[in-house]
């Protein structure tokens, strides 16, 4: 099965998600199709890439797909899992990567457009990032791509209350650089990716890595990392974390005991 569609036009590689079924669900299939399409695009020199849903979806992605999670015991956003090595990609492509947006972006699909140099949306996409929700632990890697677009403040807000934020909201926050009318939306971004792709590549993929450099350049050592990974693998191997899984698997509202 197919879950991205993928095309160039000029010196554009856009990737298209093809998972309508699953409201494409960050599943490791498709994970591992986004990441095949941006080295394909790296080999071929294209300079721009467009990630998008197919026009008038309700939802963009619906996140990480919680059937796969790992059930107990075991990290579910280790350093080589599915949608890391996505993210760590995007962020080391050499040309910008642009995330086209259009309705709701859930979870850890949320993650994955935060990631993006640039985002585009119209007024029916909303995002939440809602590991609390599960009793997911999410990573220090992941918290900083919210810190570093939204600040430090804006980040706890939408971790801690897991609430969609609006179109409106998310442009004010800088989560959107532009928001654009629907039927708008395709064209807008086509052409800006098409004038950004007309600037020198050699000097874009320099800006882009020192952005990468400084926006990561926290010291931290190693026992503060072991300290978190430490807190974390008290989630993830926490009765709270299965009956989050089952809770959302059973449509249910899940009943958190923190332990």
């Amino acid at each position: 099965m197919t879950y991205v569609v993928t095309e160039t036009k000029e010196r554009l590689g856009i990737i298209t998600f093809s998972n309508p079924k699953k409201a494409n669900a960050l599943s490791p299939a498709l994970l591992d199709e986004i990441y095949v399409a941006l080295t394909q695009f790296k080999e071929a020199r294209i300079p721009v890439v467009i990630i998008r849903a197919p026009k008038g979806v309700k939802v963009w992605s619906a996140g990480f797909d919680i059937d796969e999670l790992p059930k107990s015991g075991r990290d579910p956003l280790e350093y080589d899992s599915s949608l890391e090595r996505v993210l760590r990609w995007i962020q080391l492509y050499r040309g910008p990567v642009i995330a086209m947006v259009q309705g709701g972006v859930w979870g850890g699909a949320c993650d994955l457009a935060m990631t993006c140099d640039l985002v585009v949306g119209d007024q029916t996409c909303m995002f939440a990032i809602t590991p609390a929700k599960i009793g997911l632990p999410y990573n220090a890697s992941g918290i900083l791509h919210f810190i570093n677009r939204v600040g430090t403040s804006v980040a706890k807000q939408m971790f801690f209350t897991a609430e969609p934020v609006t179109a409106e909201r998310a442009a004010s926050l800088g989560i959107l650089n532009f928001l654009v009318p629907s039927d708008e939306l395709e064209r807008f971004t086509l052409d800006l990716a098409t004038k950004i792709s007309r600037h020198s590549p050699l000097s874009m993929a320099v800006i882009k890595e020192q952005f990468r450099i400084l926006s990561a350049a926290y010291p931290v050592t190693a026992e503060t990392f072991e300290r978190i990974q430490s807190l974390r693998r008290k989630v993830y191997e926490s009765q709270d974390y299965l009956e989050g899984i089952q809770a959302f698997l059973q449509k249910r509202k899940p009943d958190f005991k923190g332990e």
